[in-house]
């Protein structure tokens, strides 16, 4: 069974760092079930971009 893991940071902009990390997490046989930002800075499209590898968790949107 593979582990299951949360991403988790303060900010999520253009999402390259979220990115990276999710597929760290696949690369190393794990399932990143979620991610959770306390910002997102929407013109950036970040969380749009890593909703397509994992659902995403936002407190503030600005």
């Amino acid at each position: 069974q593979n582990p299951k893991v949360l991403l988790i940071d303060d900010l999520i902009a253009t999402g390259g760092t979220a990115i990276a990390g999710a597929n760290l997490i696949k690369q190393a046989g794990a399932n990143c079930v979620e991610s959770c930002f306390i910002i997102n800075l929407q013109d950036l499209q970040g969380a749009e971009l890593l909703r397509k590898i994992t659902p995403v968790y936002t407190l503030l949107d600005i």
